[in-house]
């Protein structure tokens, strides 16, 4: 399958994502209302004692409002429904006739539907938590040079996040229903990934053995390196280590899914 034929599948899921402004208004209220409860949920405890916490109450307040706007970008329960159906209703057959490679296939098709998400949704967010007081507000990054470390650090978590769905498809050729399977591997990465609480949060011991899992170089490290959580050499490594992961789920994924169909077999007529 050509580049062109890529794009144009890209177009066509990006368009179709588009349409769902009611699902995107209501995504939005609810991430407004989850991250001012997160923020003053925290903010009661920072009170106390802003000493005893691991983040700065303005860096945690930006962690909060990335984590929300983009949230469509990283959640990993965006899953594509699409595919999990082909696969337990036999229509997978239909792909596996095309001359296209059905791994690059998923993940453009995933990549596609989850930036049509974020697009609808991310900037009223992000305007109205700028617009906010400090220290509940979302502050602009230190300089140019760690916006733009914040951007390759977005574009390999994605990259990332998409590469890690990819596996729960092609764990459904081996199951007879993958509800269970997704719904464990989504409350493992949401908790590891920093999602629910942010990894500096977790005790020490932990915490080093969570760094050397691949849930760290996912939507966590973006939102470290934009707050100034860390520092410029940090930043660098660590994308470096994004990267790594990303080579590594794409080379397995792609020596997974190539076991997994030859081994396919498709009743029915």
């Amino acid at each position: 399958m050509s580049y062109i034929s890529y794009i144009t599948l890209f177009k066509i899921r990006f368009i179709n994502g588009l349409q769902y402004r009611i699902a995107a208004w209501a995504g939005i209220a609810t991430q407004f209302a989850w991250g001012f409860m997160n923020i003053l949920l925290f903010h009661a405890f920072y009170s106390e004692n802003p000493a005893n916490f691991p983040m700065q109450f303005q860096q945690f307040a930006s962690y909060t409002w990335l984590n929300q706007a983009l949230l469509a970008l990283f959640g990993i329960y965006m899953w594509d429904m699409s595919i999990f159906d082909d696969i337990i209703s036999g229509n997978i057959a239909y792909e596996l006739v095309r001359p296209v490679d059905l791994y690059n296939m998923w993940l453009v098709k995933n990549m596609a539907t989850r930036l049509s998400k974020v697009i609808l949704r991310c900037l009223p967010i992000l305007i109205v938590s700028v617009l906010l007081p400090k220290p509940f507000g979302l502050i602009p990054p230190q300089d140019i040079i760690t916006f733009i470390l914040f951007i390759i650090s977005v574009i390999c978590a994605f990259v990332l996040v998409n590469l890690y769905c990819l596996y729960y498809y092609i764990i459904s050729f081996y199951t007879i229903n993958g509800s269970g399977i997704r719904m464990v591997g989504m409350a493992m990465s949401d908790l590891l990934s920093g999602f629910i609480i942010p990894l500096p949060f977790f005790p020490e011991n932990i915490l080093k053995i969570v760094n050397l899992l691949p849930f760290a170089s996912m939507q966590s490290m973006p939102f470290f390196i934009y707050s100034g959580y860390i520092n410029k050499q940090e930043a660098l490594f660590k994308i470096g280590v994004q990267i790594f992961w990303i080579i590594v789920f794409y080379i397995t994924g792609k020596f997974f899914i190539k076991k997994a169909l030859k081994k396919v077999i498709v009743q029915g007529g």
